[in-house]
């Protein structure tokens, strides 16, 4: 089993992803959607956090090894952040969606310096939209973005391209083709459902359940 698969396979276990194609889900977004990500079901279950943190340290000590600072996205990627940071001994902040109303009206809290590189964390990536509006942010505040990684990622084109016209590199734990390919397997979905789950990828923006 690969690493993206084992993760995937952790996300199952513990139902921080649930598939549905009978009765879709329904986005903030108001997208209709056959599976729903909830990543911070994770924390709760020590032996699979473990396994996820060191996971993602993994992947920032291999990918982006001159990392200097690490960047929790508020709010489900805070808590993978420090643990993170803890992990590998790095200076950590968090960004807040907005500055803060009062006190400071810090958007960025914690201590960082102008020119560090800083590695975002994220508990997954759908269209890639807050997750580069923290970037810009970074960005702003004089850091150098060299990367971002989360947990999972649905692979969605505009996700893709808007990543690439930013200028950033991304790594995800797992994605959406590998979890589908191991529910199926595993008898978590028919086989027959597999054509309907890689469809609604492909434009989640109109899918409809027929």
């Amino acid at each position: 089993m690969t690493n993206e698969q084992a993760v995937a396979e952790k996300l199952l276990q513990v139902k921080a992803i649930r598939l549905n194609v009978k009765e879709p889900f329904t986005w903030a977004s108001g997208w209709k959607s056959p599976i729903y990500c909830d990543n911070r079901k994770v924390l709760s279950f020590p032996h699979v956090r473990e396994f996820i943190k060191s996971e993602m340290c993994n992947v920032i000590f291999d990918q982006f090894p001159e990392a200097e600072l690490l960047a929790g996205v508020a709010t489900a990627g805070i808590a993978w952040g420090a643990m993170a940071a803890d992990q590998l001994k790095l200076p950590y902040v968090y960004v807040r969606p907005k500055p803060k109303e009062h006190g400071l009206g810090n958007q960025i809290e914690g201590s960082y310096e102008a020119g560090q590189k800083v590695v975002v964390i994220e508990d997954l990536i759908s269209t890639g939209k807050s997750s580069l509006e923290v970037v810009e942010v970074l960005r702003k505040a004089g850091v150098e973005v060299i990367g971002m990684v989360s947990i999972f990622n649905y692979g969605f084109d505009m996700a893709r391209n808007a990543f690439q016209t930013a200028g950033v590199d991304y790594r995800s734990l797992t994605n959406y083709q590998t979890l589908i390919q191991l529910a199926v397997e595993k008898q978590i979905v028919e086989a027959a459902e597999q054509e309907v789950l890689l469809k609604w990828s492909q434009d989640p923006a109109h899918w409809l359940v027929n």
